[in-house]
C-alpha cells in the first residue's frame, strides 16, 4: 500500500510494473501477494479488485 501525494489513485506504469515483479517473486516462493493498494483523496485503487493480480 502506498499514497500519491498527487490525491489520484491511478497506478502509474512503474506501479504496475512493481506490482508484477513482486508478484511474480512471491509465485516463485509460493508466497500470495493479497493486493497492492493506491491511496489518493477520499478514493483508492485496489490491484485486486481490478483484477489484476493473479
Amino acid at each position: 500500500m502506498h499514497n500519491h501525494p498527487s490525491g489520484e489513485p491511478e497506478p502509474s506504469d512503474a506501479d504496475r510494473a512493481f506490482t508484477r515483479r513482486v508478484s511474480d517473486a512471491g509465485h516463485l516462493l509460493r508466497v500470495e501477494l493479497c493486493d497492492h493498494v493506491i491511496v489518493g483523496h477520499d478514493r483508492y485503487f485496489s490491484f485486486r479488485e481490478c483484477g489484476l493480480l493473479k
